[in-house]
């Protein structure tokens, strides 16, 4: 006998519902059997059944998954990294047109992103290779790295060929680690710059016989070191603030001279309520320089190097109270500084006090102060401005006070950004370049022994179009009130620039950069009839103004490789920043960028 077992959920059949079940599958068998009996079989037959039903069963299913996201969205592609385009990173020092006063400056340009990894390579003419490697991690809240290495060189310039080339190498390593809102990094900086001292007279006071020098003979290094570690707190809002550093640079060229820098520099600021808090800013530099005795005469044969000890501190303490519509800081500065070029004092207070008041929000303020600072002055500056140093430098700080000063920023409209400023200031031991008596292709640095008065006028204007135009200008004009120079050698009066980039498309950015600077004045000496003869002065030289017009366009071919072209002193004149030193005319590079 067959059974038919059926199994029923205990919780869901009741046992009525069980029993007309039973009734319903016996009725439906018998139709089934009778059926059966009609059609006679050689085979098969129906045997008798009994349906037991059990009702103490359960039926147990297992327990499932639950998936909350039944469909499956692809992930997105990962963003491709776009090129980095900065304008211009490619200028060799001797050709930088460094303003000789800088009293505002407006937001970066273009802020450098973290995109991993590039490595740019170009050609020009005069012999020029360009090369960087820019090896850094992306953005992250943990850590920051990078290393970016550079070298530019020219095997030839604008005069006699190899005896005015340059090259330039550096290499920049850094890191960061954040923990909360507190920041610890260290940077390591190296660099090597090789230049010729080209500037020596040309046919017009010498016979045509008279040999050119060998590019040997007048060469110039310098050989730059520096390591920093610092601390900050990344957070502005919190109530005790801080950024704190210390610091070693070396420097050091072909003729032995040495500078040793122990930089020290501090800056805190404690909350006393939702408007004001104090401050406190402190720096120091401890300098170890070796070098001739200064005042001594250029030979040929080798002198004794001394040494000698530069000290600068300095701090400002102030209150500052902020609200919306006013603001202002009272303070002090006091430093000290172990220079003794000119009668001045070693030590120095200057007020540190500023007002700024806000006539619209966000769209116009005007500000006013009354100031000064001790500015320190170090080998390691000066040899970037100027890379046609002397032997026997007579370095020293500046004493920059007091200053009062004037100006308004401005948001008119969105996008478009107004500065102006206007400072006037008394200046001690403020440096000038002077060419040599004894060998002109080299500079000195003199000073008026009487307090100088600067008056500067500052404007900047930039205009930003959603990234995609950017139009900018600065301006300057310095006017020197000098009690025994003749005048503000190399130092000109006006300078100015424009700068503008704009976005064709996606892929192509085009920019834009020109540069205008005033008359500014060397001066010009007889020739002496043997070498080391002091030379008569002939007539102070004014040079010609600076027109210097630069281009630049990159291309991006797909998302890791670019092409560029610059094109640089388009107006194609070998003006002379520095009396006797003409620059090199049209300079065209060209090269490519991949990103990894």
């Amino acid at each position: 006998m067959k059974r038919l077992l059926i199994l029923q959920n205990k919780p869901t059949v009741r046992p009525l519902a069980g029993w007309v079940l039973a009734a319903a599958l016996v009725g439906g068998l018998m139709p089934t059997a009778s059926a059966q009996t009609t059609r006679p079989r050689t085979t098969g037959k129906i045997e008798e059944a009994e349906i037991e039903i059990v009702k103490e069963r359960v039926n147990q299913l297992p327990e499932a998954t639950r998936n909350f996201s039944k469909i499956k969205l692809p992930a997105p592609p990962p963003a491709e990294r776009k090129v980095a385009y900065t304008f211009p990173d490619f200028r060799l020092p001797a050709d930088r047109l460094n303003p000789s006063v800088k009293v505002l400056t407006i937001r970066s340009e273009e802020l450098t992103p973290l995109t991993g990894n590039f490595i740019k390579a170009g050609l020009g003419n005069y012999g020029t290779f360009y090369g960087r490697g820019y090896f850094h991690s992306t953005r992250n809240t943990d850590h920051a790295y990078g290393l970016d290495i550079k070298h530019v060189n020219s095997l030839t310039g604008p005069v006699d060929g190899k005896n005015s080339g340059v090259s330039e190498s550096s290499a920049h390593l850094m890191g960061e680690l954040y923990r909360g809102t507190a920041a610890f990094g260290a940077t390591i900086d190296v660099g090597r710059e090789r230049y010729n001292f080209y500037g020596y007279e040309k046919a017009a006071n010498q016979p045509e016989t008279t040999p050119k020098p060998d590019a040997a003979d007048i060469k110039q290094v310098f050989n730059r070191f520096g390591v920093k570690a610092y601390a900050h707190n990344r957070d502005p809002e919190q109530v005790l603030t801080y950024d704190a550093g210390i610091g070693y640079r070396y420097w050091g060229d072909s003729f032995n001279a040495q500078e040793h820098n122990v930089m020290v520099n501090a800056k805190g600021g404690y909350a006393l309520g939702e408007t004001s808090r104090v401050t406190v800013t402190a720096d120091a530099s401890f300098i170890s320089e070796k070098d001739l005795a200064p005042g001594n005469p250029v030979q040929p044969d080798p002198l004794p190097l001394v040494t000698r000890n530069r000290t600068f501190v300095q701090a400002t303490p102030a209150y500052e109270f902020i609200n919306k519509r006013l603001a202002f800081t009272l303070g002090a500065t006091l430093g000290y500084s172990s220079d003794t070029t000119t009668n001045v004092s070693k030590g120095v207070i200057y007020p540190a006090v500023r007002v700024g008041y806000t006539i619209a929000p966000e769209k116009f303020m005007l500000y006013a102060g009354l100031g000064g600072a001790l500015q320190r002055v170090t080998r390691y500056d000066l040899s970037t401005e100027n890379p046609w140093l002397n032997r026997g430098l007579n370095v020293a700080d500046t004493h920059r006070g007091p200053t009062i000063y004037a100006g308004f920023t401005s948001t008119p409209v969105r996008g478009l950004e107004l500065n102006a400023r206007a400072t006037y200031a008394r200046d001690r031991n403020l440096y000038f370049y002077l060419n040599n008596a004894i060998d002109p292709t080299k500079f000195d640095l003199v000073y008026d022994q009487n307090a100088t008065g600067v008056l500067n006028i500052h404007g900047e204007l930039l205009y930003n179009v959603a990234e995609k135009f950017r139009l900018g200008t600065r301006l300057d004009y310095n006017k020197y009130a000098l009690k025994n120079l003749p005048q503000p050698f190399h130092r000109p009066e006006f300078q100015g620039s424009v700068f503008g980039t704009y976005n064709v498309f996606d892929k192509l950015m085009v920019s834009v950069e020109g540069y205008f600077y005033a008359a500014s004045y060397g001066i010009s000496y007889r020739p002496g009839s043997t070498f080391g003869d002091v030379r008569t002065p002939d007539f102070y030289r004014a040079t010609d103004p600076i027109i210097d017009l630069n281009l630049r366009a990159d291309y991006r071919i797909t998302p890791k490789i670019s092409i560029f072209v610059m094109g640089n002193n388009l107006a194609n004149r070998q003006y002379q920043r520095f009396y006797g030193y003409p620059v090199k005319g049209v300079n065209v590079l060209g090269g490519a960028t991949y990103t990894f």
